[in-house]
């Protein structure tokens, strides 16, 4: 069958549409937000393609699979087993990084394990082979009248029964053996757990080293040798020394263990740093965030611990410690004398300082030293209960592990080297650097044979991460840090490297997050699956990715309640002709974002000195006041870092005294030109369902209002919280206001049912008799934001703050829809739209990371609309972004780079859209240049990005 056939298709706003998508082809489906496309892609094809599968397989296995609901859809033909590669972060372990998630580093430990040239930690000297001989020779170095016991391990760190291993032991005449570290006769019953790992030692014999024992010994070497595969552990009464005829330094007596991929691993403890556990990081009370505005004073709260507290319990210390130093309790923290600053966190030092304690009317004297804020943290967490110990957690941070300085692994791993460095040295390089080293490596031939299918897993592997374009990342980060667009990308990258056929795989807009560079590079990566005869459906709003693709399916033409209609499907070429397609409009140039006939001058300047969080080169930055600005850049050169990581807190500090830990930098002026400083991040707006917009806009409290006012309400007595679904009253209590029942099963998903009770309604049927133009309170919720706007046309308190939903592109969500249902995209602009309803002081800067995401080109034009209008009333819009109808459209650009990572951090260029078009190193000035020259990527028109050499 050359396509899939889906027939009806009714889930959630789709209209019963018949979509038809060719198989082993790049498709992308596209329409407005809210349109129905991820409801298409991933709770219809996918859903019904991962159902499939997983209920292909016995009732014992689907209990531990996640089996999807049944979609709303008459059928679907032609479906092939379907892998979703979503935006969601991979893992937050602390033991997941990079190389271990894209299987990377298990190659590089199986390459070091095969090939590595092991160095004495003690002396740096390669070691070589030891032999039988040389063993005898460092026993008996030992001295005379050592009491030594010989060893053979056959068994280590491994599961098993190993009942015929023993069985062979006493065959063989071998009378004791240790077993998990004690001394076991072989002639008792032993019994093994085959579940759990075990160490076994066969003991050779026992010698008390004297004169003429030298036969007897080597005779035992050899024998304890040939059985445990030419290892040999000594053990004395103080220490056990471990001989090896492959690894051993003959000067300094250091023996390796035989090196295995497992040696190199550290998440197993036989290669873990036994000081860190393999974590590569130890925790600490960090003076920074226990004091984390040292613009504030000790009567302001500097310490933020203290805050915590009744006075009672710090403010004797506080006096005597002040009196003591004879110091001034109101001066800012950081203009204190360090020796003051150094007692109150880390203690007097045995100095004793007078203290009064309160008896009653009693006053006592006494003196003592002062143990310091930290030690009374540390005193405290080791005293508090397990779920108590969370509160502590906002003073700790974390520093390398001063043993392996956080490279995770055993010292002795560490020195085992290929081309001169150690397998972190070489997980710490950014992607692009390992791939050259790899495709440079020099090798001797014997090397070379081993190590040939090794190299070239490694390096296709790397390949596919450079053409996602995260060249910037190296295999030591931690999982946890990466972002959504990043960790989607390392899937991709991943499943590309798996080389699977005939595989359906559905993407969630994997453009987000990534700059235009590195555009070509993606969509490279998604034909090069496709041309693996597999097929490709990605949900998207990039220009380019539409136009490459082999297949267009087009939702629309609205959203919500008006959308879910199938308005076009066909090649990109017929879409940009089709005159019903607002995609098609755009895309052909028919309908465009305009560029502004003029800039807005700044009013003012932000001045942010010597910024050097993370990757940033301790840069100087000026961001205007006044206007709208963007910030720039290739992904991961320090955007985020500089606006959110290190602007945000230090204008909270500034402005409203905030304890919150900024980024580090020398100083921030021109702040007193500004009042306000507002973030609005894609976070979501509520955890549960029971968050919705109209509770976190503020509408619903009016609407409550509006109900409590009514004629049948006074009657009858009711308040606001009759009619609200988290309290007991006007709720249904059946289903305690959920509007839905759960019904656990063992071997399927949960079921949710409509409560029998309330209907789905939510409120008890006496609350629901309440009505306001014939609609109760449960109408109103079910309505969207468009219809409620049109029926609280006469309320201006409520019109007001759904109208500002409406301009920011909500019209289609409901009031009452749960905020566990809302995208990322959708709660940023529900945030934006409850902000524009305060009223302004026209000195508030707003900052917007990536506000475009998920955005169809209609929906950046209302966003865009939005953001001047902010700008109108005096107020600084500022923006990370990398969409180039944004970028064109800002007053003022700061771009950073030059690359990512590493080799970002930079200010590369900063003006107007026009200033960084002429900028010859800015990559976003080059892409921005072909975009307003009309010369967009087209599959007639390629541009091909060179490596530009940046000044």
């Amino acid at each position: 069958m050359d396509n899939i056939f889906i027939k009806g298709a009714r889930e959630h706003n789709l209209k019963n549409i018949d979509v038809t998508i060719p198989r082993n082809k790049m498709v992308v489906i596209t329409g407005p937000s809210g349109s129905g496309k991820s409801t298409l892609a991933f709770d219809t094809i996918y859903a019904e393609g991962q159902r499939r599968y997983v209920e292909s397989l016995s009732s014992y296995a689907r209990q531990f699979l996640e089996l999807m609901d049944k979609p709303d859809v008459d059928y679907i033909e032609g479906l092939s087993p379907a892998i979703s590669i979503e935006q969601k972060s991979i893992s937050k372990n602390p033991r997941s990084t990079v190389g271990t998630v894209t299987e990377i580093y298990d190659y590089l430990r199986l390459l070091f394990a095969r090939i590595g040239h092991v160095y004495c930690y003690g002396c740096g000297k390669e070691i070589t082979s030891q032999h039988a001989p040389q063993i005898v020779d460092n026993i008996q170095s030992l001295g005379v009248g050592t009491n030594i016991t010989i060893l053979a391990p056959i068994v280590r760190g491994r599961k098993g029964e190993y009942r015929k291993e023993i069985e062979e032991l006493r065959k063989q005449g071998f009378t004791k053996i240790r077993l998990n570290g004690k001394v076991v006769d072989l002639s008792d019953d032993i019994e093994l757990d085959k579940n759990k790992k075990h160490e076994i030692d066969v003991v050779i014999d026992r010698i008390t080293l004297r004169d003429g024992i030298e036969r007897r010994l080597f005779e035992a070497v050899e024998l304890a040798l040939a059985k445990a595969n030419g290892i040999i552990t000594i053990e004395t009464k103080e220490t056990t020394y471990t001989f090896s005829e492959k690894f051993a330094c003959p000067d300094c007596g250091i023996s390796y263990p035989e090196i295995a991929p497992r040696m190199f691993s550290f998440n197993n403890p036989y290669g873990a740093c036994p000081a860190c556990y393999g974590l590569g990081v130890k925790e600490y009370f960090d003076p920074v965030l226990i004091v984390p505005n040292p613009d504030l004073s000790l009567r302001d709260g500097a310490i933020l611990p203290w805050e915590e507290k009744p006075p009672a319990h710090f403010l004797p210390f506080l006096e005597a410690l002040v009196k003591h130093y004879a110091i001034d309790i109101r001066k800012p923290f950081k203009d204190l004398p360090k020796d003051f600053q150094d007692a109150l966190l880390y203690g007097s030092k045995g100095e004793e300082i007078e203290f009064h304690i309160d008896h009653g009317a009693r006053r006592e004297f006494v003196k003592k030293s002062f143990e310091g804020v930290i030690a009374g943290l540390e005193r405290d967490r080791e005293r508090a209960d397990f779920w108590e110990k969370e509160k502590f957690e906002r003073y700790i941070n974390l520093i390398p592990c001063p043993t392996c300085s956080g490279a995770r692994l055993k010292k002795e791993m560490l020195w085992v080297k290929i081309n001169d460095l150690n397998i972190y040295e070489i997980s710490a390089k950014t992607i692009e650097d390992c791939r050259t080293f790899f495709q440079k490596i020099i090798l001797s031939d014997k090397d070379q044979e081993i190590a040939r299918t090794i190299l070239k897993e490694i390096n296709a592997r790397l390949t596919f991460l450079v053409d996602v374009g995260l060249d910037y990342v190296s295999l030591s980060r931690n999982s946890a840090t990466l972002s959504s667009g990043e960790s989607q990308r390392i899937r991709l990258a991943t499943q590309i490297g798996s080389g699977l056929t005939g595989v359906l795989y559905v993407l969630d807009e994997p453009s987000i997050g990534l700059h235009q560079r590195d555009n070509e590079r993606l969509l490279g990566t998604l034909k090069r699956l496709r041309d693996l005869d597999n097929t490709v459906i990605v949900v998207e709003h990039d220009h380019d990715a539409i136009v490459e693709s082999d297949y267009v399916v087009d939702l629309g033409p609205g959203a919500g309640e008006n959308g879910g209609y199938l308005v076009f499907q066909g090649t990109p070429e017929e879409l940009q002709k089709h005159p019903d397609s607002l995609t098609g409009l755009y895309l052909s140039k028919r309908r465009e974002i305009k560029v502004p006939e003029k800039r807005r001058k700044p009013k003012g300047f932000l001045a942010i000195k010597g910024a050097s969080a993370h990757n940033l080169k301790h840069i100087d930055v000026k961001v205007p006041l006044g206007i709208f600005t963007a910030v720039t850049g290739v992904s991961g050169s320090g955007k985020s870092t500089l606006i959110v990581d290190t602007l945000y807190p230090l204008l909270k500090q500034k402005l409203y005294k905030s304890k919150e830990r900024a980024g580090e930098t020398e100083g921030l002026s021109g702040y007193e030109a500004i009042d306000r400083v507002i973030d609005i991040d894609q976070s979501p707006i509520g955890r549960t369902p029971r968050s919705n917009p109209a509770t976190y806009t503020g509408i619903f409290t009016h609407i409550r209002e509006l109900f409590t006012k009514l004629p049948e309400s006074r009657m009858r007595g009711y308040k606001e919280g009759r009619f609200s679904f988290n309290v007991k009253g006007g709720r249904c209590e059946t289903c305690a206001g959920e509007g839905f029942v759960k019904i656990e099963m063992q071997f399927l998903p949960d079921v949710y049912i409509v409560c029998d009770v309330c209907k789905g309604k939510r409120y008890n049927r006496d609350t629901l008799e309440v009505r306001y133009k014939e609609k109760n309170i449960a109408d109103v919720l079910e309505m969207t934001v468009t219809q409620a706007t049109e029926f609280f046309d006469a309320l201006p308190h409520i019109k007001n703050k759904l109208r500002m939903l409406n301009e920011v592109g909500l019209g289609y969500i409901k009031l009452g829809q749960a905020a566990t249902t809302l995208s990322g995209g959708e709660a940023q602009r529900i945030k934006l739209s409850r902000e524009l309803s305060k009223r302004d002081t026209g000195s508030t800067l707003y900052i917007l990371d990536e506000p475009t995401t998920g955005l169809h080109f209609a929906d950046v034009e209302k966003l865009l609309h939005v953001l001047f209008e902010l700008v109108e009333r005096g107020n600084t819009v500022l923006v990370i972004e990398h969409n180039l109808d944004v970028i064109k459209c800002a007053d003022q650009i700061i771009d950073l780079g030059p690359e990512g990572g590493d080799k970002g951090g930079r200010v590369i260029v900063t003006g107007t859209p026009e200033d960084v078009m002429m900028s010859p190193e800015s990559y976003t000035g080059l892409f921005l240049k072909k975009y307003l020259n009309g010369d967009i990527l087209t599959k007639t028109t390629k541009h091909k990005v060179s490596k530009q050499k940046v000044r």
